[in-house]
């Protein structure tokens, strides 16, 4: 029978348990059979829905993973919904995907009910559906649109990416090669669902693969921990705001407790970082309570994932390794020109079977987008010894002062490892000397104070590490009132 790859898969991994919660669990034909009859429905009198849009709001887990591949084998494209969105976010993705359903949990119906009134679509409810059996499916090729994901839209409203059957099946075998993904694997599912990470190097991989599942509807820490502790996870991904939490946690516990759930982070195959820059100090954290050194890793929304550090290489902390199998991968100047000198500073440009294959409805942003047939990232790096360390975004994280161009986010990782700072921002704003100035917000932890000076002269010999010049100071401390509330951003440039 001609069917989607993953499908396909799933039906060789049948008996096999997909989805543990708690004591439920729900195999692979159990997936398969309750998708056939949300796709039915969906259906109706229908043959195919021939790429129609369909948006979902559901929490991880059987219910979530049945509607997705019930959209897919009906021929639709699926559009998941943000659980943290408002109406008025909620509503600008279904109308400018041009959905004309939406189905839901009935715990998640409310957020979408009277927008799906308002706009007069048709709201399914994933518990009314009966499980039925019989109807014909259509053979859905893989060269459809199947996927429609929102980027963050810092720069305008969020633009929807499409992505297609083709473009999934070769992030997910990219990442089934490089991280050697086993059906013996067992992932917490926690991030969200409405963004790539939790989708293709998650869920999908895993049901590639024939791995379990283990979903939650959010970040239970204690939970998690207790699992872990457990062996429940040979394979765990987050990103670094999770980490920074679970080493907060564990060093705060007693010693007897701590062990068993260091234990059971230790004995994991394989444990990943990414969706955001993981400071080195953090890493290093890490490695030192865990043993586990975390696996970096570089990708967008657009192009899954491209770089990875080597699952059986060197871990460089502070870079995310080399691209990915099937991914092409060059740095370009600012005058288009390819970057071939280590240590030059280029944009992130990408080809490859996995590179989206449009932005909704935008087809001139798409055509912008790309450069000779290269997706042009917006992202800024660097490669040294045959790894890339990533700068940060072209718009908002270089920071061009005095002929250089600084990395706000190496800046900022370089601060936080000073033992009074808490949080940092790192921002570049006008100056007639240095073109730009950069200037640094920060929050003290509790009871600490800064002296600017002393921090001056610690941060002129932390950041030559960075390779950032020496000229370079830090500044103010963001001012608490009695409460320990911030009372108004203080910034001071660095000259």
């Amino acid at each position: 029978m001609d069917e989607l790859q993953l499908m396909a898969r799933a039906r060789f991994h049948a008996g096999a348990v997909a989805i543990r919660s708690g004591v439920k669990e729900h195999t692979y034909a159990e997936l398969l059979d309750r998708s056939a009859s949300l796709a039915s429905e969906l259906l109706g009198e229908t043959d195919d829905l021939n790429e129609g849009r369909v948006a979902y709001l559901a929490p991880a887990g059987f219910d979530h993973i049945s509607v997705q591949w019930a959209i897919w084998r009906a021929g639709g494209v699926a559009v998941p919904l943000s659980h943290s969105a408002t109406e008025p976010e909620l509503e600008y993705t279904i109308t400018d995907s041009q959905s004309h359903c939406v189905i839901a949990s009935r715990d998640c119906a409310d957020k979408v009910e009277a927008i799906c009134e308002r706009l007069r679509l048709r709201l399914l409810i994933i518990e009314d559906v009966d499980n039925v059996s019989g109807q014909s499916l259509p053979v859905v090729t893989s060269g459809r649109r199947a996927m429609i994901l929102y980027t963050s839209g810092t720069t305008s409203k969020p633009k929807g990416v499409v992505t297609t059957h083709d473009n999934i099946q070769s992030q997910i075998e990219s990442l089934i090669e490089a991280w050697k993904w086993q059906p013996s694997d067992r992932i917490p599912l926690f991030l969200p669902l409405h963004h790539i990470h939790g989708i293709i190097n998650v869920m999908s991989c895993a049901l590639w693969s024939g791995a379990t599942i283990a979903p939650f509807r959010n970040f239970d820490m204690t939970a998690i921990l207790s699992r872990v502790a457990d062996d429940a996870y040979t394979v765990f991904m987050a990103v670094p705001t999770i980490y920074v939490k679970l080493i907060q946690a564990l060093e705060s516990m007693a010693d007897g407790e701590r062990s068993r759930i260091v234990a059971g982070f230790a004995r994991m195959r394989l444990m990943i970082s990414g969706s955001a820059a993981l400071p080195a100090s953090v890493h290093e954290q890490w490695t030192s309570l865990t043993g586990q050194k975390l696996l970096e890793r570089y990708g967008m929304t657009e192009i899954g994932m491209a770089l990875s550090n080597p699952l059986g290489g060197e871990r460089r902390p502070g870079t995310v390794g080399q691209p990915l199998p099937g991914v092409a991968l060059r740095l370009s100047s600012e005058q288009g020109e390819p970057v071939t000198t280590e240590g030059e500073p280029g944009e992130i440009q990408v080809r490859g079977p996995g590179i989206f294959s449009e932005y909704w409805m935008r087809p001139e942003v798409t055509a912008e987008s790309f450069q000779d047939g290269w997706f042009r990232t917006g992202d800024i790096a660097v490669q040294e010894d045959g790894y890339y360390r990533i700068m940060g975004r072209r718009s908002v994280d270089i920071i061009k002062s005095g002929g250089y161009k600084l990395s706000a986010l190496e800046i900022e990782a370089a601060l936080l490892e000073h033992a009074a700072i808490r949080e940092c921002a790192v921002v570049g704003i006008p100056d007639d000397t240095w073109g730009e100035a950069v200037a640094v917000a920060a929050v003290l932890n509790d009871g600490e104070e800064l002296d600017i000076e002393m921090l001056r002269s610690w941060s002129r010999e932390r950041l030559s590490t960075y390779k950032i010049p020496k000229r370079l100071l830090v500044v103010d401390a963001l001012p608490r009132n009695a409460m320990g509330k911030v009372t108004k951003p203080a910034v001071t440039t660095l000259f």
